[in-house]
């Protein structure tokens, strides 16, 4: 008899504006000097930002949290159209890069060992349209992980101005 499991999976959508033009927008999720100042939620940091930014590049980031642990995580850019849409895949990993499972690091629900990341940017009026979706996330996870985002997109305008 197999095992029962929740397979329902979510797709979360973020819209942010960001008072700054779509090149400073563009620079916070393309260069490691930028996304170690946000890319993590409030009261974690990101000691590490390694960024390949091309199609077929792969970056490997590390969140640190008030208890000192670490949690990796790695992927491949899939598309890029510059200062209008970044695709990247995204997996948990160790240190190195080696995707690892989400009970790995004890996070609940049932995870695909790839999720997709999608950012679309629209400038109007010297202000940035940023339109976030990440996909697969199970639905135990989902709202958590959109509240993650948004305390990790909260830290860019300070980061940038």
């Amino acid at each position: 008899m197999m095992e029962s499991t929740n397979n329902k999976k979510k797709t979360i959508t973020i819209e942010r504006t960001f008072d700054l033009p779509v090149e400073k927008v563009w620079k916070a999720f393309s260069e490691e000097e930028y996304l170690k100042k946000w890319f993590s939620p409030k009261d974690f940091t990101t000691p590490s930002a390694n960024v390949d930014f091309r199609v077929g590049g792969k970056y490997l980031n590390s969140m640190k949290g008030p208890d000192g642990k670490e949690t990796w995580s790695t992927g491949t850019y899939k598309e890029i159209i510059h200062n209008t849409k970044i695709v990247y895949s995204d997996s948990f990993s160790d240190s190195k890069g080696n995707v690892v499972s989400a009970s790995y690091y004890n996070m609940p629900g049932d995870w695909d060992d790839a999720l997709k990341v999608s950012v679309e940017f629209e400038e109007e009026n010297g202000k940035t349209k940023m339109t976030l979706t990440h996909e697969g996330l199970p639905e135990e996870v989902a709202d958590d992980c959109k509240a993650g985002w948004q305390e990790c997109l909260d830290k860019i305008e300070p980061a940038l101005k």
